[in-house]
């Protein structure tokens, strides 16, 4: 079960790289927005697997917060992105 936790958390952090290639090199506002959303996601389960591995519920309480901090922040990048398209 460890080694299936570690390879997972192995394949989340190549494709946390991945989305921040995404953040960095986007084409457009909005392909980094759905970039920043796409790492929020992903930081979510790695720190959900680290839980897992290290049986310690603080990493849980630390995903639910960056959950709701990265639910408002996506909701307020997309806004200020289309008032600023607008124009």
């Amino acid at each position: 079960m460890l080694s299936t936790l570690y390879l997972t958390l192995g394949i989340y952090v190549l494709l946390l790289i991945l989305a921040l290639w995404r953040v960095w090199r986007g084409e457009n506002a909005i392909d980094r927005l759905i970039g920043v959303d796409l790492v929020t996601v992903l930081t979510l389960g790695i720190l959900v697997i680290l839980a897992l591995i290290y049986r310690d519920s603080i990493f849980i309480d630390v995903a639910l917060g960056l959950a709701a901090l990265g639910f408002i922040t996506t909701i307020a990048l997309a806004k200020h992105i289309a008032d600023e398209q607008m124009f």
